[in-house]
């Protein structure tokens, strides 16, 4: 019983680990006004 619970626990933090990187939604472009992409190092 308690090798049971033990084995759902690991495959629960496992799964939670995993879900836990990657993509969060789709990117935001800049604004119209935005000043980047800028050249580096900045010109004076």
């Amino acid at each position: 019983m308690i090798r049971t619970i033990a084995l759902i626990f690991a495959a629960f933090l496992m799964a939670a680990s995993l879900s836990a990187c990657g993509k969060k939604g789709d990117p935001i472009a800049p604004d119209k006004n935005s000043s980047y992409p800028q050249q580096y190092p900045k010109t004076r």
